[in-house]
């Protein structure tokens, strides 16, 4: 017989466990005239069973039931699938925990989370040590940090000596300017890249006008052509965030971004760019939108993935009403501002693949090839011109 000090330490429990257990009717000592507690050897083996079924994830009433009368299926059942879905938890958060510390890839809860928490996604990016420029590449592009420094190295050597950047054409951007309700006198063109646009601007108007981009390399770039072109006495460029644009409010007639307003959401750019404009000002903004309400389950996963707040050119038209803007007319590009960016993208991936066979970079650009050829028409770029 044991007292209840010395059954505890058999049991390897504490005093107040078993006085709990003895509560719940899971152990029964005998009490002696004296007031103190005996157990038996029967009762150090009940203890023994009780603690193999907890270890099974039973509760303590479950396991009572279990000691006292047969067991019941359904009920094992049950926490073995409660089990299941702890295991299943428990190992999503080590693989997030093992990617975060460089042992796996972190694309998918990148994806996840940017949908879910954008801005914080972006602050928190910033506070890992990512300058702004870097967070966004990482957002929009590589989509993951521990493979990010190789994925913007191959996706520089696909994009650098490639002229656009992004779908688009000399016919749709004259004709975006040749709608402009008004002759402005200082346009700004935000997210220029290598400044297709830009020299357009410059060549077929008397404007002065300010490039921005935050790849310096492309800013290089544009003011080498705009020299050769005899364009650069009008055209200041500026190495800056599209999200901290250092410029004061009404600064300019027309606001023009081409294929660049989804780095930072199209909503948010209405918003923050709408005050640079002066009173009756424009602005001209291309957009990735879908084309049909009922796109192919394929083209869906694929842009869900790519930029998840692609709406409808209704959706657009919506918000840009609630941005405070009027709407002076909308477009679709045209087939030929897709060619002219995809042929020769495609062009450089084949040439590129052989001494690049396993680039995320390059896979990740396949699929889009692929996307485009099959699925354009459901999806295209909206060419939008709007008034203050």
């Amino acid at each position: 017989m044991y007292r209840i000090s010395e059954l505890a330490q058999k049991a390897g429990l504490s005093r107040t466990t078993l006085l709990y257990y003895e509560k719940q009717g899971l152990l029964h000592g005998t009490r002696q005239a004296n007031g103190y507690r005996l157990y038996s050897d029967n009762d150090v083996q009940r203890l023994h069973l009780l603690q193999q079924l907890q270890a099974g994830g039973l509760t303590l009433k479950e396991c009572k039931s279990f000691l006292d009368s047969k067991m019941e299926r359904v009920v094992l059942e049950k926490r073995l699938q409660q089990l299941d879905e702890d295991i299943a938890q428990k190992q999503q958060a080590r693989d997030l925990l093992a990617a975060l510390l460089g042992e796996g890839s972190l694309r998918l809860w990148h994806q996840q989370t940017d949908t879910l928490a954008p801005d914080a996604h972006l602050d928190w990016l910033k506070q890992q040590g990512f300058n702004e420029q870097q967070a966004l590449q990482l957002k929009w592009l590589s989509k993951d940090m521990n493979e990010h420094d190789q994925y913007m190295a191959d996706f520089m050597k696909v994009f650098q000596r490639l002229e656009r950047w992004g779908p688009g054409s000399d016919t749709d951007s004259l004709k975006a300017l040749s709608v402009l309700p008004i002759t402005p006198q200082r346009i700004i063109d935000i997210g220029c890249g290598k400044g297709f646009s830009t020299r357009l601007l410059a060549k077929h108007t008397q404007v002065e006008i300010v490039a921005v981009d935050n790849e310096q390399s492309a800013l290089d770039e544009l003011g080498e052509r705009l020299t050769e072109q005899g364009l650069d006495t009008r055209v200041t460029l500026s190495c800056a965030s599209m999200t901290e644009l250092p410029f004061a409010p009404e600064s300019f007639d027309c606001v023009w971004s081409e294929g660049s307003a989804y780095i930072m959401g199209v909503e948010q750019a209405l918003k923050q760019w709408r005050p640079l404009l002066k009173e009756n000002g424009c602005m001209v903004i291309s957009d990735l939108v879908w084309l049909t309400g009922n796109p192919s389950q394929d083209a869906k996963a694929f842009w869900k993935n790519e930029y998840p707040d692609m709406q409808t050119i209704g959706k657009r038209l919506a918000q840009m009403h609630q941005a405070g803007f009027e709407i002076v007319d909308h477009f679709t590009l045209s087939e030929q501002a897709w060619s002219q960016y995809y042929q020769p993208l495609k062009a450089r991936i084949a040439q590129l693949k052989p001494d690049m066979p396993d680039s995320a970079a390059i896979a990740d650009t396949e699929r889009e090839i692929a996307c485009y050829e099959q699925h354009l028409g459901e999806f295209g770029y909206e060419m939008f011109v709007l008034k203050r």
